[in-house]
């Protein structure tokens, strides 16, 4: 019984020893925290001027916008452009209609326009996990922290919401 209940006590060190060294680690198998990026001046990021989630993405409302907050099941028309942290464009659109969380994006773009109101604008910053994570795409390279500015232009209600 002893014997076992050492063998547990051991593989329970273990893993947390594991989880501490990754922990410390710049960048861990998530990529960087946002908070260790240094941004380009043009893209007048200050993580202490935004709000974290739960899920690591940062958001600010540069204009707050009217009218009730877009949710789940919501298709909404929104604008934006997505850069990398040192400024580079790397995809933008004037008008891009989605179905919030029924279209195929990546987790943190789902959740940064989740919550706004049509007119508003709002600048986010989504870590490797909730972006392109280590396989990246076509100008993203892996591990990148991409930041998005997003205007809610239109906002049609999900049926019963």
């Amino acid at each position: 019984m002893i014997k076992r209940s050492m063998g547990r006590m051991m593989g329970t060190v273990a893993v947390v020893t594991l989880a501490l060294g990754i922990a410390a680690c710049g960048d861990n198998a998530f990529g960087p925290d946002p908070e260790d990026i240094e941004f380009a001046a043009s893209l007048g990021i200050v993580l202490d001027d935004m709000i974290r989630t739960a899920s690591g993405l940062y958001i600010r409302d540069d204009v707050v916008g009217e009218g009730e907050p877009a949710d789940i099941g919501d298709q909404v028309t929104v604008a934006y452009t997505g850069r990398l942290v040192d400024g580079d464009v790397f995809d933008s659109n004037t008008a891009f209609t989605l179905t919030i969380g029924s279209t195929r994006l990546i987790e943190g773009f789902t959740e940064g326009v989740t919550g706004m109101r049509v007119g508003g604008m709002r600048t986010i910053v989504i870590p490797a996990d909730l972006a392109y994570g280590s396989d990246g795409r076509e100008g993203v390279p892996g591990n990148a922290v991409l930041v998005f500015d997003i205007e809610l232009i239109s906002l049609l209600r999900a049926p019963g919401g």
